[in-house]
């Protein structure tokens, strides 16, 4: 039985109907907000410049020299096509490189014209180019105005507002600070003419763009590493993943500078490739040179010294017997020059490693001495592969990488396999250096035997042979270099360069702008709709009330637009009226149902105050008089009396004065100009009205009032503040609980149900006051429209016009859809 009269919390109970009639309720208020919202969406549109994106396509293919053999590796290794695909990603990516391609292009500085919402890039579309003087700084982010007064003569203007400014060097990269003047400076120069500030020292140079005599251009020059840190977010894609084909995207507002920079990076990385595949060839011919000149200053003192030695000994030569020792230890000399350079390489090569960290630099091939081992030159060949990983490692991770660490375990591991097969090959090498020597040795014994003279000319013309056979050898070297060079070609292929074939903009996209403005402008008010219906705890609907409690809803009465009370007796034909007469007959049925004989009594009471509880008593008591039945209205709200000012009648006297025993009680009955009804007023307000109205003074009041009346209509304080009103229940047929819509709290129903519960109340039913089917809280329920339409059929002025007829149509669709919702 308890569980019958429980008040379920609506906090737990989400009425989607009713959120549902509220959101379309306050329509208005969503066209409103989607309308900004659409607004504010189309004024950033019109305001966002187009954005292009711009790619080229280039493959990183395994291209080995024509010209390599085992005895010209002079040509570096990368270790293959994957090696050299990820190496490319990230040169592209690295700041060297986007530095390198920024310093080539000068896209530091932008060409700029004033559109009409914002600064527009025209690089590519002006009738000048800028050649920046790198040597002398430039101020930065200041707007240099180009205006062309002829084909060849522009104006320049320069406008500072003092202060200081900063100016960068692009050849050094260094930012200094300057004072700036205060004026305007204008002055007219040619195309071609050095412009020489001390803020800005450049050159327009003419290019194929016809100049627009009275256009202004702008020209301002940008922070270098800004510039770069812009272009390092290249777009790359391996298509398909893990080829050897690279698709390079940028986006931008700009086409031409969107190619240009592609087209500029994919060059700049096939120059930077090239020189570093022809790093061993490089460093050979610059050692091979070195070398050429040395020996050819050997030849030329051998030379002069053979030469002044013939011409002094004429007489003296070498004859065919002596010809073949020249011929043999010709070749014993090359033979041992030959063992000991490469000795001598390996000795160099083994301090190098030991005493370096930085491998990538001056190591010439090993093939240039005549070393074939094919360990050992994969050995280098791998070691100055790692530095320069580990090199290009350094310019994007941190020194405490742990790449850092395995890449010197690496090095080092090569470097001990190296260490053992050089010590090796160095033993055989002074094994076969000591059998030349001992053959040297052998032969020169066999010279010392020929005369002085003889002995003289074999030694110049065997330092002679000897010079010009190391200067040939060498020279052959620098041949092969310099072939091995020249055959050389990048890894690098473009398969597609970047070209402006005509493509629109891919954004900004403006539509997904609109339709978010769209989502954004419903929810936003949605949200606002959904925070007031979740938390709101006020009554808003009958059906509210029943969820809260099991007393029935006896009516709804509507709003009053009247300044009156007297609703029933100014407007009888109103909605407010036919729900009094509502009322009235729910009543009658009440007292037949207890089969109630001679008089009746009805108490309203509500809540709290300001809920309509005297306006009810005053018109239900006014309905049931114009059925010409004998009524009184007592005011039993002691403590706060209103009925005296709807009837304009003196409040001196009342029930206070007749339960004090001051006055009978036809002193203080009170005629009203409503026949058939009768007001008994308050009186003065009594220090203890519960007592009063428990006194038995009061069992005498009602009793004589059942004896002069048909209907008494007793309007008691409310039952929420005050206990006065459950002091007359026992004197009650029934009980009016008012309810007045959107101004009772949900809560208030708790105090009510728990006498209805107990049995305190009987007969008591709820009333709800003040309703609004049209509320923007939402609710279009039956009870307003049934009294609506008898509002209608007895409007005193009413109006059959085409604008009633529409209105009572869109009130007819209102219906349809809300009974659709309560189905």
């Amino acid at each position: 039985m308890e569980d019958e009269f429980e008040i379920r919390d609506l906090q737990n109970f989400f009425d989607f109907k009713g959120f549902l009639v509220k959101v379309v309720s306050w329509w208005p208020l969503f066209v409103i907000c989607i309308g900004i919202a659409y607004y504010i969406a189309h004024y950033k549109n019109v305001r966002k410049q187009s954005v292009y994106r711009m790619s080229n396509m280039i493959t990183v293919k395994d291209d080995q020299n024509p010209f390599f053999t085992s005895n010209t590796s002079l040509t570096f290794n990368w270790g293959g096509t994957t090696d050299k695909v990820q190496t490319a990603i990230i040169l592209l990516r690295s700041r060297s490189h986007n530095e390198a391609v920024v310093e080539k292009l000068q896209f530091y500085v932008d060409y700029l014209k004033q559109g009409e919402y914002h600064l527009e890039d025209i690089y590519g579309s002006t009738p000048f180019k800028v050649d920046v003087n790198t040597l002398r700084p430039q101020v930065l982010d200041k707007m240099v105005k180009v205006v062309f007064l002829s084909d060849k003569k522009y104006r320049l203007e320069i406008d500072f507002n003092g202060g200081s400014g900063s100016a960068q060097n692009y050849k050094t990269k260094e930012i200094s600070s300057l004072s700036l003047p205060q004026n305007t400076i204008a002055k007219e120069y040619n195309l071609g003419d050095p412009v020489d500030f001390p803020y800005f020292n450049f050159k327009l140079n003419p290019t194929d763009i016809p100049v627009e005599i009275g256009k202004e251009y702008l020209i301002k020059f940008n922070a270098f590493n800004g510039v770069v840190s812009r272009y390092r977010g290249i777009g790359l894609d391996q298509t398909p993943t893990g080829s050897s084909i690279l698709t390079l995207s940028l986006t931008g507002t700009n086409k031409a500078r969107l190619v240009d920079y592609l087209n500029s990076s994919v060059n700049v990385l096939s120059e930077t490739q090239l020189e570093r595949k022809n790093l061993f060839a490089t460093r050979t011919i610059k050692f091979i040179d070195s070398s050429l000149a040395v020996k050819t200053a050997e030849m030329s003192s051998v030379q002069e010294e053979l030469d002044s030695f013939r011409d002094n000994n004429s007489s003296v030569g070498i004859g065919g017997s002596e010809e073949g020792l020249i011929t043999k230890i010709t070749e014993l000399d090359a033979q041992k020059q030959n063992l000991e350079q490469r000795l001598d390489y390996y000795q160099d090569l083994e301090r190098y490693l030991k005493t370096r960290e930085d491998y990538s630099v001056d190591i010439p091939a090993p093939s240039i001495t005549g070393i074939g081992e094919g360990s050992v030159t994969q050995s280098v060949s791998n070691i100055i592969e790692l530095a320069e990983e580990r090199k290009r490692l350094a310019y994007s991770a941190k020194p405490n990488n742990p790449a850092f660490k395995d890449l010197d375990r690496r090095i080092n591991a090569i470097k001990s396999v190296l260490f053992e097969n050089m010590a090796s090959s160095q033993q055989i090498l002074n094994r076969q250096l000591r059998d030349v020597r001992s053959e040297i040795a052998q032969t020169e014994s066999q010279m010392r035997k020929l005369p002085n003279e003889q002995q003289q000319l074999f030694g110049i013309q065997r330092r002679y042979n000897l010079s010009e056979g190391a200067y040939g050898l060498f020279l052959d070297k620098r041949s092969q270099a310099g072939i091995v060079k020249a055959a050389n070609v990048s890894d690098i292929l473009i398969i597609d360069e970047a070209k402006d074939t005509g493509d629109g903009p891919i954004g900004p996209n403006t539509e997904v702008s609109y339709v978010m403005a769209i989502v954004g402008g419903t929810a936003v008010p949605l949200v606002i709709l959904f925070l007031l219906f979740f938390f709101d705890t006020n009554i808003s609907n009958p059906n509210e009330i029943k969820r809260l409690s099991n007393i029935p809803v006896l009516g709804a009465i509507g709003k009053s637009s009247l300044k009156s009370s007297l609703v029933v007796i100014e407007d009888p034909r109103s909605a407010i009226a036919e729900g009094f007469r509502g009322l009235r007959s729910s009543l009658q049925f009440i007292y037949r149902k207890q089969q109630i004989e001679g008089a009746k009594t009805v108490r309203v009471t509500s809540s709290v105050s300001g809920e309509g509880k005297t306006f009810c008593s005053i018109n239900l008591a006014s309905v049931f008089a114009l059925s010409e039945r004998k009524t009184v209205l007592v005011g039993l709200d002691l403590r706060k009396p209103k009925i005296f000012g709807d009837f304009n009648l003196p409040s001196d006297k009342g029930v206070v004065n007749y339960l004090i025993g001051e006055d009978n009680l036809d002193t203080i009955i009170q005629n009203t100009q409503i026949p058939h009804l009768d007001v008994i007023l308050a009186g003065s307000v009594p220090p203890n009205p519960s007592e009063l109205l428990m006194s038995d003074q009061m069992d005498v009041l009602i009793a004589e009032l059942k004896q002069k009346y048909d209907y008494i209509i007793l309007d008691t304080p409310p039952l929420g503040l005050v206990s006065d009103a459950l002091e007359l229940d026992e004197y009650v047929d029934a009980t009016l609980y008012i309810i007045r819509q959107h101004y009772t709290k949900k809560g208030m129903l708790r105090l009510i149900n728990d006498k209805y519960k107990k049995k305190e109340i009987n007969n008591i039913s709820f009333v709800l006051n003040y309703f609004s089917a049209k509320s923007k809280m939402g609710y279009g329920y039956e009870y307003g429209y049934s009294y609506g339409k008898y509002g209608d059929a007895y409007r005193q002025n009413g109006n059959s016009g085409l604008f009633s007829k529409i209105k009572r149509y869109i009130k007819d669709i209102t219906k349809w859809f809300n009974n659709q919702l309560e189905k």
